[in-house]
Order: C-alpha cells, then structure tokens, then sequence
C-alpha cells in the first residue's frame, strides 16, 4: 500500500483530501504545517507528497527544497497544491523541485489522475535506484576480483609497491610483473577504453594470456614483440571495439638495463638521485597506436641503463587527468613533479602521492581508475 502525506493548514482540505485517497486504497496521514510536515516525511518516508503553497511558517516551495535535498526522500513525488496559476508561479514551484500542481478548488477526478501518474514515477525511480544499488555492488564485486589477481609487492632483490584505486563504475586499468628468469623480470600496465564490465573483461584476458605466456611464438623478452603480438590477438573488431594502451619493460638485475615499449600509454618516470636537488628525471614511452585500434600498428622497443638509487614509476592517466576544484584538468608535468619532491623522502612514497591527489580530487571518487605501480631498485 503506498504512502501519502498531506500537509495542508486548512483542515478541511485534509479531510478532503484524505477521504478521496483513503477510496483509493492509500494510507494516509495529514498534519497542518510545514516543519511537522518534514518531521512525518523523514519518518514516515511517503511515496508522494501533496503540500499546500501558501501557509504560516515554512511554505510549500520551502518544503519541497527541504524534502528534496534529502537523499532518503529522492524518490518521493512532491504535488504542489495552489490556487496560484499563473506561468511565473509554476515555474518557481519546478525551480523549487515541484513535480506537479494541482490547483484549487481541487476536482476529485483529476487528482486521482495524478496521484496515480506520480505513484507511477515514484516507482519507477525506485526500482532505477535499486537497479542503480545493484550495479553498483556488482562493480565493486568486480573491483574485488580484478584486486585479487594483481600482484603481491615485492621487497627482494628489490621492491615493488603498488596502488590500485577503481572508480565509481571500474575502468579496464590492470598490471603485472613475473621473473621471465632468474635475472629478467618483466613489468607491464595497461588501460582499455571506457568503464564498466566491458573494459575490464579484456585486461583480465590480457593478464592471464601473459601470466600464462600462453602466446607461444611472443618473445617475452622484447617488448615490442609482445605488443605487436597482444595488438594481433586483441583486435578491435574482435573484442566489442574495445582497445587498450599499455606500457611493457623488461629489467635484467645483472646488467641493470631496462627495455621497454609502449602502446599510446603515459611514459613511465624513471628518477635517479641522491637527493632532491640532484634528481634525474626520464619519461620512458616510445612511438607505438593502442593495441587493437590498427592491425598494422608497428612498436619498437628502447632501453635504458638504472643508476643506483633509482624508481621507477608506471601509471594510467586517471593518475594525472583530475579535475580540479577549480574545474581545470591536472596534467602530466605536475604529477612528474609530486614524484620527484617524493623521491628517496619517505619510507612510504605512494601513499603520500596518493594523499595528494585525493586532496586535489574534487570529487568524492575519482572518474577514472588509478593504478600506479613503484620500482624501487636499491
């Protein structure tokens, strides 16, 4: 049985108005003002509510606003009712988040009409917002699990810290790093476009193809031939037209040389140095199309040697690209500089990094997944 709310000063409107409700099966409870009115509301929680405009103390436009911000009455479906009439009037009512009016002397035929219209779209909103609950528990099911296959961290023969942050409906962000042998470690990040299940289905495959080594005739050991063989199998027509960007190194700990590729992905930040004044700062990226946007796509690879006191930062762009509190974006040269002021400073780098742009968010979540992986070599 739905659940009206009737506030009215006039009590034989109430008694009215209560009576041809109650024939229609209602339940129903009328008080006389405003402020008992948000009282009941907030504990009686009605599906619709029919609030006179004009009345001593909070009017109706007053306390459709105060119904109406709050979350637990989102739902509630708020009839104006008033003798006024005019357009300037009802536009004020709708600007106070009216749904509807009903204006007196009040005809019984038409009020049933839209009470039963308004009990219609209450319902309908709340199974949106139990759909919305739904799919939300689902992403978060589904961020768990992505949680769950990423890597431990790693603190001999060097570390490996890691930070994964899923958005509110989970980006396609993922990443690894497996000893190809006893020397050569390869590390990777990527990122498939757009949200949801559809963009993290395909950086799970990903995963699990190069956990696996399951492509065969790749050589992990370069790079640009993991890319060329990842953009083979992973092409767009194939995979609901989504593609990824990806950043793959290989390190030998013997040689110290790291050798990289990357597919339209961020460059990662290479930073050697004892101290913050003396830091060296290298954007690894090379020239190379996201994998799956073109079968031809070509990738080369590039290498570099690690000095002694050395990090090594990969990230997605969810890590930069924030809208800040001033509506402008982030970018890319100011995150370099967080890492750098960071550089051999704390024993917990990444969380510091991670408390910044939290801060600098102006949001209550991030809009993008944040991954960020950290090698620190010595």
């Amino acid at each position: 049985m739905f659940k009206i709310l009737v506030i009215d000063d006039d009590q034989s409107i109430q008694i009215l108005l209560k009576r041809i409700l109650q024939k229609q099966g209602y339940e129903v409870v009328a008080v006389n003002n405003g402020e008992e009115g948000i009282t009941q509301a907030l504990a009686y929680r009605p599906a619709l509510i029919i609030c006179d405009w004009i009345m001593p103390g909070l009017n109706g436009l007053e306390v459709c606003n105060r119904i109406k911000t709050d979350p637990n009455l989102s739902t509630t479906f708020f009839i104006v009712l008033t003798s006024l009439d005019s357009v300037s009037d009802r536009v004020k009512g709708l600007d106070a988040g009216a749904d509807d009016f009903i204006t007196k002397p009040i005809e019984q035929n038409e009020l049933q009409a839209r009470v039963r219209a308004g009990l219609r779209l209450h319902q309908l909103s709340r199974d949106l917002q139990t759909q919305k609950l739904l799919l939300e528990e689902q992403l978060t099911e589904a961020a768990e699990y992505v949680r769950s296959l990423l890597p431990e961290p790693m603190t001999a023969p060097f570390t490996i810290n890691s930070r994964f942050i899923p958005s509110r409906q989970l980006g396609g962000d993922c990443f690894d790093y497996y000893w190809l042998d006893n020397d050569a470690i390869a590390i990777y990040l990527l990122d498939t476009a757009g949200h949801g299940l559809k963009a993290t289905l395909p950086s799970i495959s990903v995963l699990n193809i190069l956990r696996s080594r399951a492509l065969k005739s790749l050589n992990y050991y370069q790079p640009s031939d993991v890319l060329k063989g990842l953009n083979e199998t992973f092409q767009m027509n194939y995979q609901n037209d989504k593609y990824f960007t990806i950043w793959y190194g290989v390190y030998n700990r013997v040689t110290r040389k790291l050798t990289y590729a990357s597919a339209g992905h961020p460059p990662a930040i290479l930073i050697s140095g004892t101290s913050p004044t003396s830091n060296e700062v290298q954007l690894l990226r090379t020239p190379g199309m996201p994998v799956g946007m073109f079968p031809e796509a070509q990738y080369i690879d590039a290498s570099c040697n690690v000095k002694q006191f050395s990090s090594l930062y990969i990230f997605s762009d969810g890590a930069y690209e924030i809208t800040k509190p001033d509506g402008t974006l982030w970018n890319l040269d100011a995150f370099v500089q967080i890492l750098t002021s960071v550089h051999r400073t704390a024993d917990y780098q990444l969380d510091h990094v991670l408390n910044y742009l939290t801060a600098l968010n102006c949001k209550e979540i991030f809009e993008d997944d944040l991954s960020i992986l950290q090698v620190k070599f010595d």
